[in-house]
């Protein structure tokens, strides 16, 4: 968490600081011009600063929230450049006027008591609104890179509870700080973590379409570097710094960071030591008035009009949930209640107002485009539906349960660019790609009956050495069968069953088939003991090849499967927990591998259409696991998961899960849905 709350905790030290400083001194002032009735108009327009800086990261946080993931990502991207340019004008700002500080602002004190009690107020807003306004900024964009890390508000918290308690020791006089060498160092480095917000912006507005080369990287590292690892975790959180990095995000990172830091440095060295005098103007206390408000006035007033002010920007500045549209759902009505909305961000209420469950779709009709959906939508009941109109042709497709699909009548919407939509799968769709994964599968169930048969006959020969060496062949190719899994029915558990839940464990006679013969293998059991399970290996292999042909294999398998494999795979075989003895999870792993890469052949034609930038994605993942596979591969043997060192398992792990990560937007993209 500390690697993600270090930037926040250097911002809350040194604007906490900063805004603390001027307080010190505002007071300090007051005291020592013997106007102490003053002090509650200082505190006034310093609670009005926080009341200030809350609500503006209010409506930063709910405004951000209302928006579609794209808007998000050009929203962020751009506050992210503007928290840029406020630290970098504020240590540029702090290093000038360091040594002036106290004498700057005890001359505007002066003549703020000159001036009456709603001059003081707005000086000592002023002065720490801004630093107010800078921390909320510059805390949203860190707190937005951390995700859901509490990383960022914690190190904020810590840096302002600190920078209160220097404060307090320097106004009692307890603690003496070089405010210029402090305001030079806490610069320097708040310099290069802007350059890592400064490429973070630039990153997120690439992927909202607003700057391009999204696909241009000029640094991979996630082959060799695991992005979960805590040393990498820590290069992240602290300077926003990540193993892949585009084009644009480097040269914005090392531009600024150059040009900035020398321009910074070189202003250390030509800055004059000294300061001007400090003028210290005597006051009077104004004289009361005639009619006096009650004290709590003010400081409600203030700290009210802000809040109200926020919430205002955040009710009226959200999206209207569609106008207010409530939809019907049913074969009678489907699309009652639609009008045309205006584009943006939209929330439907769909009601079944029939007597059947229903699915139903916001499709474009030529071409049946999917836009938002809701499945199992009870009659009845009501659900949101959160879609983001752009300009096109919109209707709704009503399709209930053992009924006919209608579909509404259309509207045309104009401007807002154009939406982002699925085209819809078919069982005809899929019918190609299901045919040559059947064949694939039953031409790998022909070789898996031969090596089986083999292994077999190894065993019953008492050729121990040569069994091993057979098991491993015909595992791997029966891990590569994975999509078929779900097909396999009881085979499944017969040919490749753990001994998880058997009352007997590896001992128990129903303990069957690869990983019953695999501890048998390597924990010194006798050929004898292993010639039943080892023939019983090889018919029930062949059981499955005949019985294959004549199962149920749906079409929506496919999809399911091309995250299911290696997502298992994740949680088993990586973890160990499959190793019966014989160390070769990482081949389980590499065949598994293959599994995905053939059912990604199969189905790339549907996907090309669907998501054409997401193909490349899972290529380059799949080398680069890949990768890391054959780097443990020796000749004929693996190196077991569990002698992988720390690093390279965890660039294991993490190649996977990146690979899982991209791989999970399939079954979505290619879900089969009713037309009619």
């Amino acid at each position: 968490m500390w690697d993600d709350a270090f930037p926040s905790f250097l911002i809350g030290l040194r604007e906490g600081l900063e805004a603390g400083l001027i307080v010190s001194i505002l007071v300090a002032t007051l005291v020592r011009a013997d106007a102490r009735s003053r002090l509650p108009q200082v505190w006034t327009g310093v609670l009005a600063a926080i009341a200030l800086a809350m609500s503006f990261g209010a409506v930063l946080t709910f405004t951000a929230a209302s928006l579609s993931a794209t808007a998000q990502e050009s929203f962020g991207g751009t506050l992210s450049l503007i928290a840029v340019a406020f630290v970098t004008g504020m240590v540029f700002w702090m290093r000038r006027s360091a040594r002036s500080l106290s004498g700057e602002i005890k001359q505007k004190i002066a003549g703020a008591l000159t001036m009456g009690a709603g001059v003081l107020i707005v000086t000592s807003f002023l002065a720490v609104g801004r630093e107010g306004l800078e921390t909320a900024l510059f805390l949203w964009t860190t707190a937005r890179a951390a995700g859901e890390s509490a990383g960022p508000l914690t190190g904020a918290a810590v840096g302002l509870v600190l920078a209160a308690g220097l404060c307090w020791a320097l106004y009692r006089r307890v603690l003496k700080i070089n405010l210029t060498k402090f305001f030079t160092a806490t610069g320097a480095v708040l310099i290069v973590i802007a350059a890592g917000v400064l490429g973070y912006g630039l990153r997120d507005l690439q992927e909202g379409g607003v700057l391009p080369g999204t696909t241009a990287y000029a640094v991979d590292l996630s082959g060799s570097i695991d992005a979960g690892s805590w040393y990498s975790t820590l290069v992240q959180g602290v300077f926003n710094l990540t193993p892949t990095m585009t084009w644009l995000q480097v040269v914005g990172y090392a531009g600024y960071l150059t040009v900035v830091m020398v321009l910074f440095l070189r202003g250390v060295r030509a800055s004059a030591p000294g300061g001007r005098p400090e003028k210290t103007v005597p006051a009077r206390d104004a004289a009361p008035p005639a009619r006096r408000r009650p004290a709590w006035v003010v400081p409600a007033a203030v700290v009210t009009v802000p809040t109200v002010i926020a919430g205002l920007a955040v009710t009226f500045g959200r999206p209207k949930p569609a106008d207010g549209q409530t939809v019907a759902v049913s074969e009678r009505e489907c699309g009652k209640g639609f009008t045309m909305p205006k584009p943006g961000r939209h929330t439907f209420q769909m009601r079944n107002t029939g007597d059947k469950t229903s699915e139903v779709y916001l499709v474009d009709p030529a071409t049946n485009a999917v836009f938002g959906e809701i499945e199992g939508l009870a009659p009845g009941t009501t659900r949101p539906l959160v879609v983001t109109v752009a300009g096109g042709t919109y209707a709704w497709r009503c399709v209930p349960s053992g009924g006919t699909a209608v579909t509404s009548e259309a509207v045309h919407v104009t401007g807002g660019g154009s939406g982002k939509a699925v085209v819809p799968v078919s069982e005809g769709d899929l019918a190609a790609p299901l045919k040559q994964y059947k064949a694939y599968v039953n031409q790998g169930l022909a070789t898996l009956v031969t090596q089986t048969r083999k292994l077999a006959a190894d065993t019953r020969g008492g050729h121990l050495g040569r069994a091993r060496t057979d098991w491993l062949t015909a595992h791997r190719t029966y891990a590569s069968l994975g999509a078929a899994y779900g097909t396999f029915e009881d085979f499944d558990q017969r040919i490749n069953g753990r001994a998880d839940g058997l009352a007997g464990g590896v001992h128990d006679k129903d303990f069957t088939g690869f990983l019953r013969i695999e501890y048998g293998l390597w924990h010194g059991e006798s050929a004898s003991s292993l010639t039943g399970p080892a023939e019983q290996l090889a018919a029930d292999a062949a059981g499955l090849r005949t019985a294959f042909p004549h199962q149920n294999f749906e079409p929506g398998d496919l999809p399911q499967r091309a995250h299911e494999i290696l997502e298992n795979t994740l949680q088993l075989e990586l973890t160990g927990d499959t190793d019966e003895g014989s160390g070769t999870t990482l081949a389980t792993t590499d065949a598994n591998l293959v599994g995905t890469r053939e059912l990604l052949t199969v189905l790339r034609p549907l996907l090309t259409t669907r998501s054409p930038h997401m193909l490349p994605t899972v290529d380059a993942d799949i080398a680069r696991l890949q990768k890391l596979l054959d780097a443990a591969h020796h000749g004929g043997s693996w190196t077991p998961v569990s002698r992988l060192d720390s690093a390279t398992r965890t660039r294991v792990n993490g190649a996977t899960g990146q690979l899982l990560e991209d791989l999970a937007p399939i079954p979505d993209l290619l879900e089969i849905r009713r037309s009619a």
